[in-house]
């Protein structure tokens, strides 16, 4: 995965103190009245784009690439989103979005601990929505938080701690700003934080294993390569191997 600091970090500004673009428009999420058939057409196109591209490229490709994959020009993408940050922002916020819906679905869908955990790796896999996640979801530190449970740990940036390698909960944005995108986030960690613990309840799941690992699996067992074949079957083989790793083993 290919997540660019310096564009979240903007974008957690942007997201605070943005004004409205020029023209009379409104920016992305503030539009109170509903968006014409095109203007509707070409927001979707542009969104869509903007998956492909920052997943195949990560969040440090230009506008530029996005327009052209949606076959609009770069201006119709900035009327949309006044800056790059403001869609990089979009798109972390829509795919944690996803993984939180994809995991709440296992968990009330399956009876079996093992069989929710892993139906939620794979789907979550399949969905390529590990490439896309923020940088404050997948950051690895080595610190331990004291009192917090494994998947109540928000990780915003590296740390150097004495400690067992943890993610952590390191705020880096605006107050305001840093809550909104933390509580989306610290859904996603919740929900597979609880199965984890259904797995780990049964010794389905190697008790070293916290949310931090399962969320770096998402991110890991998700190529991006040119031939969706190739990255179908290259992602379903290193994610049997990985899940093989995260099962607890006969003593």
């Amino acid at each position: 995965m290919h997540v660019q600091d310096s564009h979240w970090s903007s974008a957690l500004a942007a997201g605070a103190t943005m004004s409205a673009p020029t023209g009379g428009g409104r920016p992305d999420g503030a539009r109170t009245t509903p968006l014409r058939v095109d203007a509707q057409r070409n927001l979707e196109h542009v969104l869509r784009a903007a998956r492909e591209v920052f997943g195949e490229l990560g969040y440090g490709a230009p506008m530029e690439d996005v327009a052209r994959r949606a076959r609009v020009g770069v201006g119709t993408v900035y009327r949309r989103f006044p800056s790059k940050d403001v869609l990089v922002r979009r798109i972390a916020e829509e795919e944690t979005s996803r993984l939180t819906d994809q995991a709440r679905a296992a968990l009330g869908q399956e009876d079996e601990p093992w069989s929710a955990l892993s139906r939620f790796l794979r789907t979550s896999v399949a969905s390529g929505a590990g490439r896309l996640l923020p940088p404050q979801v997948l950051r690895v530190g080595v610190a331990e938080e004291h009192g917090l449970p494994d998947h109540a740990r928000l990780p915003q940036q590296r740390t150097q701690v004495a400690g067992a390698g943890e993610l952590r909960l390191v705020p880096e944005a605006p107050a305001a700003v840093a809550a909104e995108d933390d509580a989306g986030a610290a859904q996603l960690l919740d929900v597979v934080g609880q199965l984890v613990d259904r797995a780990r309840a049964a010794d389905e799941l190697r008790p070293d294993v916290s949310v931090s690992d399962v969320l770096l699996v998402i991110a890991t067992a998700a190529p991006s390569l040119p031939d969706a074949a190739q990255q179908a079957a290259a992602s379903a083989r290193l994610l049997d191997i990985l899940l093989e790793g995260l099962r607890s083993r006969p003593a």
